[in-house]
Formats: structure tokens, sequence, C-alpha cells
């Protein structure tokens, strides 16, 4: 059995989502920011006349946005709601069977690793494979929710 992911760089690192999650990859555009809100959220933003929130995945994680001309959007529905997810650079869509994918690591930490679902191998490097609904509990979704909703 085969899985499809997108994958993307969050700084020098290859991310995988799930296809099935995600609705469409589009250029950064310009966000209007939301007062009050987490450092990683980057704000709301008009897709086509419907007012999306928007996160960087990159501060999320914990890791320094870069800025470049490659910096895209991919637009997400986790749960129900549509989120945007700004990452370094979209790559490619993988296609992965069950057996080549090796489970997470177990990592010691305080930060919580659940959202790692397991990593691929791509030629030389690995590809960490995230659950988005993990990813993304839900005080973002919330977050992302009232936020579309004061810009109503």
């Amino acid at each position: 059995m085969t899985e499809r992911f997108l994958c993307f760089n969050l700084n020098s690192e290859e991310y995988g989502i799930p296809l099935l999650s995600v609705r469409e990859v589009i250029g950064l555009p310009e966000f209007t920011p939301v007062p009050y809100t987490p450092n990683y959220f980057s704000g709301l933003m008009n897709l086509r006349g419907q007012v999306l929130s928007c996160i960087d995945l990159r501060t999320k994680l914990g890791m320094k946005p870069i800025k470049s001309e490659e910096e895209a959007v991919v637009i997400c529905d986790i749960n129900g709601t549509q989120l945007g997810i700004t990452v370094d650079m979209v790559n490619s869509v993988l296609v992965a069977d069950k057996q080549e994918i090796s489970p997470k690591p177990e990592i010691e930490s305080g930060k919580s690793s659940e959202y790692i679902t397991g990593v691929f191998r791509k030629e030389k490097r690995l590809v960490l494979l995230l659950d988005i609904t993990k990813l993304f509990g839900k005080d973002d979704v919330q977050l992302a929710n009232k936020s579309k909703t004061i810009a109503a």
C-alpha cells in the first residue's frame, strides 16, 4: 500500500505531510496581522475572497524563518478548517510504500514529538513525516476560526 506526501523544506531539513490534507500551494501573499496572537500566527490572508488564517510552521517548530523567493503557503484542511502553513520551499510529491517508512525515533525531550509519524529515507536524505492534525491542535484551529470571525 502506498501513501503520498507533499514534501517541503524548513531551513535545511525536509518534511512531508499527507497529500490528502493539502488543498493547494500558493506563493507568499500579504498577511494582515492580528493583535494578541502567538508569535507563530502570521495573520490573515485573502484567498480568492475567502479569509484564511496562516501559521508560520518554522516559528511553530522553534526554527528561525528564512526569507527567500521560494517561500510558499500550503493550504491544508485540518479537521474541517482550512489553514495556511508557511514553509521555505515546496519540493515534490513523495510516493512511499508503508514498509519504506521507518517508525518515528524515540526522543527524550521536554517538547512532544507526537506529531512525527515516521521517517522516510530519500536517497541520502531523511524526510520527517508530520501529522498536521496533531501538530496543529485544538488551540490553533480555534485561533484560526476566531481570527476569521474577527475579519468577517
